[in-house]
């Protein structure tokens, strides 16, 4: 392909990709470069991934595009920007209602961008009559170095893309293709001596910049990890019931954002700032109905309660007591465990070991153990 013909099948990506509502497109090559294997490398052996072992499964398919897809000689790399329309931190201080990370406030990101790259890629393979393939974050694919390298922004301390224009509020996609394409010039880091991103983290979750440790990470805490959340965490969790934006909130390039003119993804209203009543007497089917189409759903109603009982418990609402004891003979160990503490931070000595009298033992181990620390603080 000329030159002139790879310049026009750019051109018509980035007229298409607008209308299909991403804000920006950039190309770049395969090559992911040599530093990022041994980055990705250090980060699991470090075991700072936690207990998302899929990344140390697929390394060697994930630092390299081209183990991937051998045959892939461009990444088209696409950003949709989520930027918020108020200050997602105001709801850290409305403590009985939840904090649901920004991103998952609508519909599951993964069916909105997949279903539109389908799209983008297939006019393109129409004119070009190369191969195609898209990914959204469900495919061994390091979509934030890649973008870096497209030039869509950088990698910033707080190991999110960082955009110019628009902030930290972006979606990320990519189409492979077969095609030859002219790759676009990489952007550089523009973080300098701003700390904000790192310094508001409520759980330490960046040993140093540009590293994270996701067992620290209330993201992790909330939607990866499958067990009870580590007892050292809880209180920093604050409201945060699925995820958490203050990282990404705390970015001064945000401001850019805002400005952008583009439409964006628009919260549901009900997940704006929710009390967290409502989400405390849901059964597995009030949940999935209410999170029909939401990621939220994909962690399951007992990891959501888990989370909720947590928040419960920062609340100080004494109202919350009656809906969180209910959940003591829960089915799911994991409740009953966020109940025991939720409870223990509520109410006073008296009214735990009230509690512990008509409980008798629990058959879940980890269950007596939330049982036996709270009656030990409450002795």
């Amino acid at each position: 392909m000329t030159d002139a013909g790879a310049d026009r099948l750019k051109k018509f990506l980035k007229v298409e990709a607008r209308a299909l509502g991403f804000c920006d497109l950039a190309v770049t090559r395969p090559d992911p470069g040599s530093d990022l294997h041994r980055r990705l490398e250090q980060f699991v052996a470090l075991k700072r991934h936690g207990s998302m072992q899929w990344l140390a499964e697929t390394l060697d398919r994930r630092s390299n595009p081209l183990v991937l897809w051998p045959e892939v000689r461009s990444v088209i790399m696409l950003a949709m920007n989520y930027g918020p329309d108020v200050d997602p931190l105001e709801n850290l201080e409305h403590r009985s209602n939840a904090s649901i990370s920004v991103y998952a406030r609508n519909r599951d990101y993964h069916d909105i961008i997949k279903g539109r790259l389908k799209q983008l890629a297939g006019q393109f393979a129409a004119r070009a009559g190369g191969d195609v393939k898209v990914f959204v974050d469900t495919a061994p694919v390091m979509e934030k170095p890649l973008a870096q390298a497209a030039g869509l922004g950088w990698i910033g301390k707080h190991t999110n893309l960082v955009s110019r224009s628009r902030g930290s509020w972006l979606f990320l996609g990519s189409i492979f293709t077969t095609i030859e394409l002219a790759p676009d010039a990489a952007e550089t880091d523009h973080c300098g001596s701003c700390r904000a991103c790192l310094d508001i983290c409520p759980t330490d979750a960046f040993p140093a910049p540009y590293q994270i440790d996701a067992r620290r990470c209330i993201s992790y805490l909330t939607i990866e990890n499958k067990g009870p959340v580590p007892r050292e965490f809880r209180r920093a969790m604050g409201n945060r019931i699925y995820g958490c934006d203050d990282c990404l909130a705390a970015c001064p390039w945000n401001k850019y954002a805002a400005a952008a003119s583009e439409a964006k993804l628009v919260a549901r209203d009900d997940l704006r700032s929710p009390p967290l009543a409502q989400f405390l007497s849901m059964d597995d089917q009030a949940f999935r109905a209410f999170f029909s189409g939401s990621p939220v759903k994909r962690i399951g109603r007992d990891r959501f309660l888990r989370n909720v009982l947590i928040a419960a418990g920062n609340s100080g609402d004494p109202a919350l007591v009656p809906a969180c004891r209910a959940l003591l003979p829960d089915a799911s160990p994991l409740v009953r465990g966020a109940a025991v503490w939720a409870l223990s931070v509520l109410t006073g000595p008296a009214y735990m070991q009230g509690l512990a009298q008509g409980q008798g033992g629990d058959a879940d181990g980890q269950v007596r153990e939330e049982w036996r620390l709270a009656l030990a603080e409450a002795g």
